[in-house]
């Protein structure tokens, strides 16, 4: 195999035109959407507040608890 030859397979030719995007949807919303929106809002950070403060599962803290009794100086 030579590596200052040129190869023998031919380019692909060139992708047809791109098509142009479509138009931007208008950004004026209406008052029942942006009411609907307020509302998610509010209640997607009220639920966030609720997680933060559940540690455990539905079932409860499965763990072992540590009930063994330390004794001082090893007695």
């Amino acid at each position: 195999m030579c590596f200052f030859s040129k190869p023998k397979v031919a380019a692909p030719p060139p992708p047809p035109s791109i098509p142009t995007p479509p138009p931007k949807p208008p950004r004026q919303a209406d008052p029942a959407t942006k009411a609907e929106r307020a509302r998610e809002k509010k209640q997607l950070a009220t639920q966030q507040g609720r997680k933060s403060t559940i540690l455990t599962g539905p079932r409860g803290d499965l763990s072992e608890a540590d009930v063994s009794k330390k004794t001082l100086l090893g007695n």
